[in-house]
């Protein structure tokens, strides 16, 4: 019983957290079709992503970072739905102070990310990393609730931030596209 109760918990978290993705994902932005083709157009490119452009290197370090990251929040739902507490805080600091970045940026390459990253990004990121402070510390209280409402609020900044910085890369998010439209 304990494993079939386990294994109902893991479902349940499944179910609970990936919703904002499906949501995000399947969200229709209907353009009014009597527009003016002039002005179809200038919405459609004001809902384009704001792409970043970074230098291969920091790229690469970026890319890595995004997947630890990835990994670390798909690890968590097991985690979460055990109740792991140990594993769920580990998991958040690792993702509060950033898994690589911070570690192996040089000079030159903060320099970099200063003067090239908008304000917004940078302000979406410090409030994901804050999030992942508030889980770690959730599960060090064993509070499930608020640990999986910090969960949720980091997977929302998630879709957020690459619907915004990223729709290239993550055209499933971008606003605006012909994409799911009927």
């Amino acid at each position: 019983m304990p494993l079939l109760k386990q294994f109902g918990l893991i479902i349940i978290a499944i179910l609970f957290c990936f919703p904002q993705v499906v949501l995000a994902a399947s969200h229709e932005h209907h353009v009014d079709k009597t527009q003016p083709d002039a002005e179809r157009a200038h919405h459609m490119e004001s809902q384009k992503s704001h792409g970043v452009q970074l230098s291969p290197s920091l790229l690469a370090l970026l890319n890595q970072e995004m997947g630890l990251i990835q990994q670390g929040m798909m690890d968590m739902v097991p985690a979460i739905a055990a109740g792991e507490w140990d594993k769920v805080s580990t998991l958040g600091q690792k993702i509060k102070e950033s898994f690589i970045l911070k570690q192996k940026l040089t000079e030159a390459q903060k320099e970099e990310l200063h003067r090239v990253l908008p304000q917004q990004f940078i302000e979406m990121d410090i409030d994901f990393h804050k999030s992942a402070g508030m889980l770690a510390h959730a599960a060090e209280m064993k509070n499930a609730d608020v640990v999986n409402f910090y969960y949720y609020k980091m997977n929302a900044a998630c879709v957020s931030c690459h619907s915004k910085f990223a729709a290239e890369r993550f055209p499933g998010l971008a606003k605006g596209g012909e994409e799911g439209h009927h």
